[in-house]
């Protein structure tokens, strides 16, 4: 089965990434179906889209909207799927619902997520203002992964972006931003104190 404009995923694990193990003992994290923040955002590419030209490929592993796999209550308080379910596991995503892909690379063993066209994926800083109640500078972080048509910054650039473009996830262990490419407003110099902030249950998830 392939759909014209839309990609056709399944989820890689559960619908909602709500527990973290500790040693033996796995925690609970969030019970509220539609906390979107524990929402699974990875998926196993089933079929690609016949009208559209796209890089990704079947068997692909995609980081997408949280709501492709998300569930929510009607106005009669009963629990359903979102519109991109289709049956059993399967779900459709559109194109400007998948942000990031990658594949295993059997001739060197690499498995690197790649930013989709007009995505960028930023690892936050720590704020070093003395008197700030912020742990992160505002707008600002280094650039972990690159929309490939963006110009004149490379990975590892110092960048800002527009309040409110960021998107949280977790990517390799680290947590960084979505941020579309037309949210990047400036590249900055290094000051020399610019340190990642990555808290430790990153590393859980």
């Amino acid at each position: 089965m392939k759909a014209i404009y839309e990609f056709i995923v399944e989820p890689i694990g559960e619908r909602y990434n709500n527990s973290i193990k500790i040693d033996d003992t796995e925690l609970l994290l969030n019970t509220e179906m539609q906390n979107h923040s524990y929402s699974n955002r990875q998926a196993k590419v089933l079929a690609i889209p016949t009208g559209i030209a796209t890089d990704i490929k079947v068997g692909d592993e995609v980081l997408l909207h949280h709501n492709v796999f998300r569930r929510f209550r009607d106005i009669r308080g009963d629990e359903v799927n979102s519109r991109s379910y289709y049956k059993d596991n399967i779900y459709f995503a559109s194109e400007d619902q998948i942000y990031a892909y990658r594949r295993l690379d059997k001739s060197c063993g690499c498995n690197s997520w790649k930013a989709c066209k007009g995505y960028n994926f930023v690892k936050p800083i720590k704020e070093t203002k003395m008197f700030s109640t912020d742990f992160e500078k505002p707008g600002i972080g280094v650039l972990y992964l690159k929309d490939t048509e963006l110009e004149g910054i490379v990975e590892q650039d110092l960048i800002g972006f527009r309040p409110g473009a960021e998107y949280e996830f977790i990517v390799n262990g680290h947590r960084v931003f979505r941020v579309p490419t037309n949210s990047i407003t400036i590249k900055y110099e290094y000051q020399g104190d610019e340190e990642e902030y990555n808290p430790g249950w990153t590393q859980s998830s």
